[in-house]
This record gives C-alpha cells, sequence and structure tokens, in this order.
C-alpha cells in the first residue's frame, strides 16, 4: 500500500514536469535538387535551469544514408515566460543523390532524459538532361588568356619610360664627367728666404737705387731702418715694426746679441734726427750707417732654420671644378640606384601580370 502511494506521489510530481518538455523539428524546404542545401531547426522547449544536449554531427557525417550533415549551430537559448525557454539548433543538409528520404526524429536529452522529435521527409531531385537535343549542348571551352587590361600595364609602362629616362640622364652626366678633365693639383713652390736673406736683398736695392747718396736723406733712412725693423721682426718674433727706437734696442738687450747693439743705437739715432729733427748728415756718415746695419745683420743672422715643406694649391677654377666632379659622380649613382630599383619592380609586376 505505502509502495502505490509513493509511486502515485512520483507520477503526480513528475507529470508536470514531463508536460513542459517539448522537441520540435522544422525543415525549410522538402525539396531541393541535387547539390542543394536546406535546414533543419531542432526546437526544445524546457525550463532554463535545464541541461539541455542536442545531438551532434561532425562535418560530412550523414545523419540517414545519401544526407550529409554539412555543419551545425551552436545552441541558443531564447527565454520565455514562467521560467521556461527555447533551446534552439540548426543543421545544415545536403544531398547528392535524388531519392525521397526519411529523415529519423531527432532525439535531445533533457536533464538525463530523452526527448524525441518527430520524423521529417526530404526529397531530391535531379536536373533532366535533353538526351535527343545534344546540339543544344556544347563541350568545354579551351583554355582562354587573360583579357589584356591598360589599367594594369599602365604603372609598368610609365615607369619603364622613366627609367629610359633616368638611363639617358646617367649617360649625359658621365658624358659631363668624361669631358671635365681631372684635377691636378699644382705646387707653386716659392724660395723661401731667412730674414738675414731678405734683409741682405733689400739693402742691395737700397745701394741700388743710389740712396746713399741721394739728397733726400730721410727717404734713405726710412728705407733702411724699415728693412732693420722687419728683419728684428722676424729674427726675434716682436712687432718691431710699431715700436719706438728706444722700446727696440731695450728689447735687445734682453737677447744675447748685444755686440752690435751700440752701432745700431747710434743708427737708429741718426735716423730718428733726420726723420723728424731735419737733421742734414754727411755722405761718410750715411755709408757708415749701412756698414752698421750690415754688420748688425751678420752678427745676428741664424743659418740653420727649418724650412717648410711646400703645400699643394689649387685656383678657385680648380676647386669649383673638383666640386663639380664630386656632385656629378653622386648624382650617377644615385639615379642609377632609382634605376635599378625601377627596373627591379618592372620586371617583378611583369612576372606577377603574365603568371
Amino acid at each position: 500500500m505505502k509502495k502505490k502511494l509513493i509511486s502515485i506521489l512520483l507520477a503526480v510530481v513528475c507529470l508536470p514536469m514531463a508536460a513542459q518538455v517539448n522537441v520540435e523539428a522544422s525543415i525549410d524546404s522538402m525539396q531541393i535538387l541535387i547539390g542543394q542545401q536546406t535546414r533543419v531547426t531542432v526546437t526544445t522547449t524546457s525550463r532554463q535551469d535545464a541541461k539541455v544536449v542536442f545531438p551532434s554531427y561532425r562535418p560530412t557525417e550523414y545523419i540517414t544514408s545519401g544526407v550529409e550533415v554539412l555543419n551545425m549551430s551552436d545552441v541558443q537559448m531564447k527565454p520565455i515566460d514562467n521560467g521556461m525557454a527555447h533551446f534552439v539548433r540548426v543543421y545544415t543538409l545536403t544531398s547528392f543523390d535524388d531519392s525521397l528520404y526519411y529523415l529519423p526524429p531527432f532525439s535531445v536529452q533533457v536533464n538525463g532524459k530523452e526527448y524525441k522529435s518527430k520524423s521529417l521527409a526530404l526529397k531530391v531531385l535531379t536536373v533532366e538532361v535533353d538526351t535527343i537535343h545534344v546540339e543544344q549542348f556544347y563541350g568545354p571551352r579551351e583554355v582562354q588568356d587573360n583579357p589584356f587590361l591598360w589599367s594594369e600595364w599602365s604603372p609598368l609602362f610609365w615607369l619603364s619610360v622613366m627609367m629610359l629616362l633616368l638611363l639617358t640622364l646617367c649617360y649625359y652626366l658621365y658624358l659631363r664627367l668624361r669631358d671635365n678633365k681631372p684635377i691636378i693639383s699644382s705646387i707653386k713652390l716659392v724660395k723661401r728666404l731667412l730674414p738675414h736673406q731678405k734683409a741682405m736683398k733689400e739693402i742691395e736695392t737700397i745701394k741700388a737705387e743710389k740712396l746713399v747718396n741721394s739728397e733726400n736723406s730721410k727717404e734713405y733712412y726710412t728705407k733702411l731702418t724699415d728693412t732693420l725693423r722687419i728683419y728684428i721682426e722676424e729674427r726675434y718674433g716682436f712687432r718691431a715694426m710699431e715700436m719706438t727706437s728706444g722700446e727696440i734696442i731695450e728689447r735687445l738687450m734682453a737677447t744675447p746679441d748685444q755686440t752690435a747693439l751700440e752701432e745700431l743705437r747710434q743708427l737708429f739715432s741718426t735716423a730718428d734726427l733726420v726723420k723728424f729733427a731735419k737733421y742734414s748728415t754727411l755722405i761718410n756718415e750715411n755709408d757708415m750707417n749701412l756698414v752698421n746695419a750690415i754688420d748688425f745683420i751678420n752678427q745676428t743672422k741664424q743659418e740653420n732654420v727649418p724650412v717648410e715643406e711646400p703645400k699643394p694649391q689649387m685656383s678657385e677654377e680648380d676647386q669649383r671644378s673638383q666640386k663639380t666632379r664630386r656632385v656629378l659622380r653622386w648624382t650617377i649613382i644615385v639615379l642609377l640606384s632609382v634605376t635599378v630599383l625601377v627596373l627591379a619592380y618592372v620586371i617583378y609586376g611583369s612576372y606577377q601580370l603574365l603568371s
């Protein structure tokens, strides 16, 4: 009696729950041509918190003999009233044999219990071929060449034209570079005279101009003292041309060459009197001062002085020519590099279009 009561209670409780689950299957088109596709939608109505498991098929797996499953969608849940929901999965089917197929019911598990949909039918039709009037059918065509499109080839054409122009410009610049004679650095050899040699050469000029016997003593002593000042400046390294006679003698007192200083002091004193006090000298006095100047130079001269090596010198025209050659050379290199890149691109683009 107790077992019957329990069974009745379970039936009363489970009956409403079972009534809440419903599995339906619908097909988009029951009739297709060979190779066409149709979709079967399986909808399970159950509570939202139910565990629903739809049948699963691999791609190209047969749902029944002659009907393949191409793919299936993910399960989508669409909530409805009273905590219920529709669980939907879509199956895409196809067939390559003309026949009428019976699609078995789709089995869905809800909370471990199996529920089935109704069965479906699918009719696959073939394409009728007129075997009587065969003249209206044509065999396979021969392989056709791709049509020539100017829009595809025009960029390569204009790049080729640009490449030819670049080559022409390179050749022109090469002719300019070839005709422009190379620069040869000219070396200007100037014999460097030592300070005492320059001074003695200037004194010889004074003698040649006969300024010793000239009545213009001021000009004679001016040239003579300027010659000595230049010699002292180059020999001892101080700016004697900007100093007075007394300052020059005072600076020379600090040098080891003091033998001829007294005669040099007398020469500068006489020269200052002539230039600033209009002092008139005698001819023998002029000769004596010239000899004193020569003695001072000979006693203080330096023979072994290192001579600087002559350096190549280029004229402004040679420098411009050298710069022009350098610019032409680099321009040719850059243009040739661009031409090679354009040529490589044209060859690659032509290969792509032809293949």
